[in-house]
C-alpha cells in the first residue's frame, strides 16, 4: 500500500482560559461560557482559505492530545466514568491514550476577524481543548450528515448527566474576575473530578485562567472552599 504513513503539521493553536487538564470538559459542547480563540500559523493566514465559512455555525477541529503523547499504546483502557478499575477497548472509549493521539471536537462558531494583528482568528464556544493545544485541520460541521440523534452510546452516557450544584459564597465568587465567574460555576457544575473518586474529605484544586480553585464534594454537592488568586 501507498502512502501508509503520513506526516501532519499543525494549521493552529487554541487559546483559553484551560490552563491545566483538570477541570476541562469530558466532551466538547457541555460547557460554552469558557471563549476559546484559533490562532493560526502564519502559513494558514491566507484570507481566502477561510471564504464561505462565514455561513456555517459549527467547526469539527481535528487536534493533538499534546500532553498525552507517550511511545507505544495499550488495547485496553480504564474508563473513569465505569470506576476506573474496568478496561474497555481503546476504540470504544475517546480516551486521549491512543495509537495517534489525535481528538476530536465539534464547537459553535462565535465570530471570525479575517483583519487581526495575528492574521484571521475563529473565536469558539464549547472547545474541550488545552491552551495551546495544536489544531491539525477544522472543517464545518454539517448537521443533515454530521447529527444522529437515533445513535446507540455503547457504556457511555445516553444523556447528559445532571449538573452538580455548586455552593460557594459571594465573598469567595467576589474573587473572580466577574467576566470569569459563569464560566467557574459551568466548570464546577460538570464535577470535574474522576467518576472512582468519591471522597468527601479530599480536597481538589482547578487550575482555570490566572487562578486555583479549591473545592470538596460533600453530599452531592461542590462546595468552593478557597479560591487563591
Amino acid at each position: 500500500m501507498k502512502h501508509e504513513e503520513m506526516l501532519i503539521k499543525p494549521i493552529a493553536h487554541i487559546h483559553c482560559d484551560y490552563k491545566a487538564k483538570f477541570g476541562i470538559p469530558r466532551q466538547s459542547g457541555l460547557i460554552n461560557s469558557v471563549p476559546a480563540k484559533i490562532i493560526f500559523l502564519p502559513a494558514y493566514r491566507n484570507p481566502d482559505a477561510f471564504r464561505g465559512l462565514e455561513g456555517y455555525s459549527h467547526l469539527w477541529l481535528l487536534w493533538q492530545f499534546s500532553e498525552a503523547v507517550r511511545d507505544g499504546w495499550s488495547p485496553t483502557v480504564r474508563p473513569p466514568k465505569l470506576g476506573g478499575n474496568k478496561r474497555m477497548g481503546v476504540f470504544a472509549t475517546r480516551s486521549p491514550y491512543r495509537p495517534n493521539p489525535i481528538g476530536l471536537s465539534s464547537v459553535k462558531i462565535v465570530s471570525i476577524d479575517l483583519n487581526t494583528p495575528k492574521g484571521p482568528v475563529i473565536e469558539i464556544a464549547g472547545a474541550d481543548l488545552l491552551d495551546g493545544t495544536p489544531i491539525y485541520d477544522i472543517k464545518p460541521y454539517l448537521a443533515y450528515t454530521d447529527s444522529h440523534p437515533e445513535a446507540s452510546s455503547g457504556f457511555a452516557l445516553t444523556d447528559r448527566a445532571p449538573r452538580t450544584d455548586v455552593v460557594i459564597t459571594d465573598e469567595l465568587l467576589n474573587k473572580v474576575p466577574e467576566e470569569h465567574r459563569a464560566s467557574v460555576i459551568d466548570i464546577l457544575a460538570e464535577d470535574p473530578r474522576p467518576g472512582y473518586q468519591d471522597d468527601a474529605s479530599r480536597v481538589y484544586v482547578l487550575e482555570y485562567a490566572d487562578f486555583e480553585i479549591a473545592f470538596r464534594a460533600i453530599d452531592g454537592k461542590i462546595v468552593v472552599e478557597d479560591i487563591i488568586l
